[in-house]
C-alpha cells in the first residue's frame, strides 16, 4: 500500500550539523521544496533583525515555510510550551504576535502549540482555563492570515498531560465550543502516538476530518522510517484515503548522517510547485 503525499523536513531536528540558518537551504539541496521547524529564536519575543534573518533564510532558499511552533520554553531543558504556564503567559501571548507576522511574510499557515508540562503547586484545572484562554488567543491571531493551530500530544515528557488523540482532541473541542472558533486542529505525530499506546489506526479511522497537520518517526529510536517497526507507510495511505491532502513533517533525529537519512524519500516526494507548497 503506497500513498502520493509529499515530505517536508522539520529544521529543527533535521541537519543539526550546519546552524540552524543555513537549514532551509540544505533542506533545498536535498531536493525538499518545504520545511518546518520548532520555535526557532532563542527567546520568546526576539528582536526584529533575527525575525529579518529567518524570514529571509527560507525566502532566500525558494523553500516554502508550512509549519511553525509558538514559542515554547527551553526545550532542551526539558519545557514542552508556554500554553497552559500561567506564569508565562503573557510572553506566549507576545509569541504570538512574531509568530503571526512570520506567517504572513511566509505564507505558512500551520502553527503548533505545544501545551506545556503540569506545573508543580498548581491545580490542573488551572492551568488547563489558562490553556484555554491562551489557545483561543492565538486561534483569533492566527484566523487575520487564515492559520490553524494544532494541538499535540506528545511522548517522552512524563509532565505533558496530552497523551493521546483523545486527549488533543477534548481540548479542541473545549477551545471551540468555548470561544467559537474553528481553525483549530489536530497535530498527528504518528510516532508519538504510537509510543504512548494509542490505536493510531483507530485515530485515523475516527478523526482524520480534526488533523490538520502529520508528522512521522519510527520506532523504537525516533530515526528514519524503515529504522523501526512502525506501519508508517500503510498508516499514511490510509490518511490519504481519508482525505488528508497536507504535507507529512519528518521529524525525528537521524541514524546516521541527515543526507543518509532521506535515502528511503523517492525524489518526487520531496517536492511540489511552490503554490501547492503554499497550502
Amino acid at each position: 500500500m503506497s500513498h502520493s503525499l509529499r515530505y517536508e523536513v522539520n529544521c529543527s531536528i533535521l541537519f543539526t550539523e550546519v546552524p540552524l540558518l543555513e537549514r532551509p537551504a540544505a533542506a533545498a539541496d536535498a531536493g525538499f521544496t518545504a520545511v518546518e521547524f520548532w520555535w526557532p529564536f532563542d527567546e520568546s519575543v526576539p528582536g526584529d533583525r533575527d525575525v529579518d534573518a529567518f524570514v529571509s533564510a527560507v525566502r532566500d532558499a525558494g523553500v516554502a515555510l508550512v509549519g511553525l511552533n509558538f514559542a515554547a520554553g527551553d526545550m532542551p531543558g526539558g519545557d514542552r510550551g508556554l500554553v497552559s504556564w500561567p506564569a508565562r503567559s503573557v510572553e506566549f501571548r507576545e509569541s504570538v504576535e512574531v509568530l503571526v507576522g512570520i506567517g504572513e511574510q511566509l505564507g505558512c499557515s500551520a502553527f503548533n502549540a505545544l501545551y506545556g508540562n503540569r506545573v508543580p503547586d498548581l491545580f490542573p484545572v488551572e492551568q488547563d482555563e489558562m490553556a484555554l484562554t491562551n489557545l483561543a488567543f492565538a486561534a483569533n491571531a492566527a484566523s487575520a492570515i487564515g492559520g490553524t493551530v494544532l494541538i499535540e500530544p506528545i511522548s517522552g515528557a512524563s509532565g505533558y498531560p496530552l497523551r493521546t488523540a483523545a486527549d488533543a482532541i477534548a481540548v479542541i473541542e473545549q477551545v471551540e465550543a468555548d470561544a467559537g472558533v474553528t481553525n483549530i486542529a489536530l497535530l498527528a505525530d504518528l510516532y508519538h502516538l504510537a509510543v504512548n499506546g494509542d490505536d493510531v489506526d483507530r485515530v485515523i479511522a475516527d478523526h482524520a476530518d480534526r488533523i490538520g497537520h502529520v508528522q512521522i518517526a519510527d520506532d523504537p529510536g525516533r530515526h528514519e522510517p524503515g529504522t523501526g517497526e512502525l506501519p508508517l507507510e500503510r498508516q499514511l495511505a490510509a490518511l490519504e484515503a481519508a482525505g488528508y491532502a497536507g504535507w507529512v513533517g519528518l521529524e525525528y533525529t537521524p541514524s546516521t548522517t541527515t543526507a543518509d537519512s532521506f535515502a528511503w524519500v523517492p525524489r518526487a516526494r520531496r517536492t511540489a510547485a511552490v503554490a501547492d507548497a503554499r497550502h
